[in-house]
């Protein structure tokens, strides 16, 4: 894939491009024939005609493209200063939660758009669609927020702006030259993995630069320590911490600006970090994670992240992972609803396994799991479980879950009620969720029908479910839904599409992280 540089612009003195001389009226009615022909034209032509100093006539779609790009990011920078001001609004508990959230959020989405406009940032257009998806995802997820806790009806309309409509616009006029190209793979990983980072994740005994251990034996004693160490070092190399056998009760969150972390434990069975906040306890879905990371290039090692607020608590996140290009190898996630938030970004798990009841698997990250052993437990009474609800909200996002050569089974505390409860493939959380099962085994708990509906008939046609060569007891397409949506795969072609090497562009990072995996079908 060639590489170019992003629309280049830095970000908060934006300067217009084009001869100032230009009539603003020649400049409105060009502009407006540009804004017809993305999703929603009017609040483009609106922001852009209220500065025509700025937003001049472009001559061509890539020059439209970047003066898009700054309008969402202009309006994401007000909407953020606003969202600022609210705080003091906040009239309990619940909407100070969030609106907390929304203030990550709304910073990370700005972090996403700078990215792209960044003359310095070396990028394909494929990362650009990458970022502009996890800044749709970002909003999205604010406003969830609110829905969740049921408190929507005063903050969330103070919070209304258009910044979700002017980054749906860019991500339209960026696809068409967003397509991956055929990866390759070494050692069994995806080549967006460096070469050091695949001896680190394969090494039996990796150089480290701290190590946690509760008995004192190590540099701390907690996680959370040896992070606020890490985060004062120069430079954004591989950095390695170590921790040791044992149960760590933190809740940890590893932030934009710490890069390319690694945690290293010594064994899923043995080193576990264990939290317990959910939607039931007050807290949001987004906000329940026992370990939450964005900063880009994480990889963990042989480490179980649990959430044991049980399934009365409703939604309660073991692990949430909005870093790009992380990586988790041999690692355990134990939770019941909503154990694995793979919120957004470029995303891999390679041999590990996941616990849960509903939507356990979730987010609208692009995601591959590879090698997965995937355990539905026993849900509560009248529940059933849904292995994954896939978050994509616009048809231009590049994301999806895409589960691949693994294993979907019972748990043991499953296995004697197995006729008491049903169990699906997944449902649509959003108007386009994607999601496909190729390769893997499905054994006999899963339901004939495969997959369940969210609410009546909504998003049925406009989802995307895909299944390919799955094998197990479970795996004849004979009795599934008839959805306008839903696939059986018959041609690899298209199959490969959701494996490493195209889904996440996997052969450009993932070599480095030494993790092996599977390039293609």
């Amino acid at each position: 894939m060639t590489t170019k540089l992003c629309y280049s612009v830095l970000v908060i003195s934006i300067f217009s491009f084009f001869s100032p001389t230009l009539s603003s009226s020649v400049a409105s009615n060009g502009l407006d024939s540009w804004c017809n022909k993305t999703p929603y034209p009017e609040p483009c032509k609106y922001f852009m005609n209220q500065n025509p100093n700025h937003f001049l006539y472009p001559k061509h779609k890539s020059e439209f493209r970047k003066l898009a790009t700054e309008l969402a990011m202009q309006r994401a920078l007000t909407a953020q200063s606003h969202n600022k001001w609210l705080g003091s609004k906040c009239r309990n508990e619940k909407e100070k939660a969030a609106w907390a959230d929304c203030l990550k959020l709304y910073e990370n989405t700005i972090i996403q758009l700078n990215q792209t406009l960044d003359p310095n940032t070396k990028c394909t257009d494929y990362d650009v669609q990458t970022w502009l998806s996890t800044a749709l995802t970002n909003l999205e997820t604010c406003r969830s927020g609110f829905v969740e806790l049921g408190v929507s009806d005063f903050m969330l309309p103070l919070m209304a702006n258009n910044v979700s409509k002017l980054i749906c616009n860019t991500l339209a006029l960026n696809n068409g030259s967003s397509a991956a190209l055929p990866q390759t793979y070494k050692d069994g990983f995806p080549n967006w993995v460096t070469a050091g980072d695949r001896k680190l994740l394969q090494s039996s005994s990796p150089a480290v630069n701290l190590v946690v251990a509760q008995d004192g034996s190590g540099n701390h004693r907690t996680i959370k320590e040896a992070l606020d160490e890490a985060a004062k070092r120069s430079g954004t190399g591989r950095f390695v911490i170590r921790i040791k056998s044992g149960i760590y009760r933190e809740n940890l969150e590893i932030g934009n600006k710490m890069k390319n972390i690694m945690l290293v434990g010594d064994g899923m069975r043995t080193t576990i970090i264990t939290g317990s906040r959910s939607v039931g306890g007050g807290s949001t879905t987004f906000n329940s994670a026992t370990v939450a990371v964005t900063g880009e290039g994480f990889i963990a090692r042989g480490i179980t992240f649990r959430n044991t607020a049980g399934p009365e608590n409703h939604q309660a996140v073991a692990l949430r992972s909005g870093s790009d290009l992380s990586v988790f190898y041999r690692c355990g996630f134990e939770g019941y609803q909503d154990t694995l938030y793979v919120h957004s970004q470029r995303q891999f798990y390679k041999e590990c396994y996941i616990y849960g009841t509903v939507d356990f698997i979730f987010g609208n990250a692009a995601v591959v799991l590879q090698n997965c052993m995937i355990y539905a437990r026993r849900p509560m009474d009248k529940q059933k479980n849904v292995v994954t609800a896939q978050g994509r909200t616009d048809p231009n996002q590049n994301t999806g879950i895409s589960i691949h050569n693994s294993r979907v089974m019972a748990a043991p505390d499953l296995q004697p009620v197995l006729n008491s409860f049903k169990t699906y493939l997944g449902r649509p959380w959003k108007e386009y969720s994607r999601t496909v099962f190729l390769q893997t085994y499905l054994d006999s708990l899963v339901d004939p029908a495969g997959w369940l509906e969210w609410d009546g008939d909504f998003a049925l046609n406009t989802l995307y479910y895909g299944e390919y060569k799955n094998m197990g007891p479970a795996a004849s397409t004979g009795g599934r839904v008839k959805w306008g949506g839903y696939r059986v795969i018959t041609s690899a072609a298209e199959a490969s599409q959701f494996t490493v090497a195209n889904f996440i562009a996997g052969r450009s990072w993932l070599p480095a992280t030494e993790v092996p995996f599977t390039s293609g079908l």
